[in-house]
């Protein structure tokens, strides 16, 4: 499966949850709904947003941490890997993917002057 055919079953994958959409950005791609952020792809792996409330989930499953290098130091961000038994499961998707959304509503919360597109 070619890239642009990875993010076009991945966005069909996630409109059970709303009408997400894809941007491309940073070399991948951010996946969106209402103007949030909760999910990313980089290098054919998806990632979906974690706060303190759905973390543990995402760690007791042995999900890696999205990272990426700058200036000779590894820097992550509040991305874990999507389960694989996601992938290809609608309604498993669909639980983690609520989950990654509302960790990132959460996230919006708590930055003053951001809030979700409605």
């Amino acid at each position: 499966m070619k890239d642009k055919e990875f993010i076009l079953y991945l966005l069909d994958l996630l409109q059970t949850i709303g009408p997400v959409q894809s941007k491309r950005m940073f070399g991948g791609y951010g996946f969106f709904l209402d103007g949030l952020m909760f999910g990313l792809v980089a290098d054919r792996t998806l990632y979906l947003k974690v706060d303190d409330q759905n973390i543990d989930d995402f760690r007791s499953k042995g999900l890696e941490a999205f990272t990426y290098r700058k200036k000779d130091k590894e820097m992550s961000m509040s991305y874990y890997q999507a389960p694989e038994e996601a992938m290809d499961n609608v309604e498993e998707m669909a639980l983690w993917a609520n989950s990654a959304y509302s960790a990132a509503l959460r996230a919006a919360a708590k930055k003053p002057g951001k809030k979700a597109k409605k």
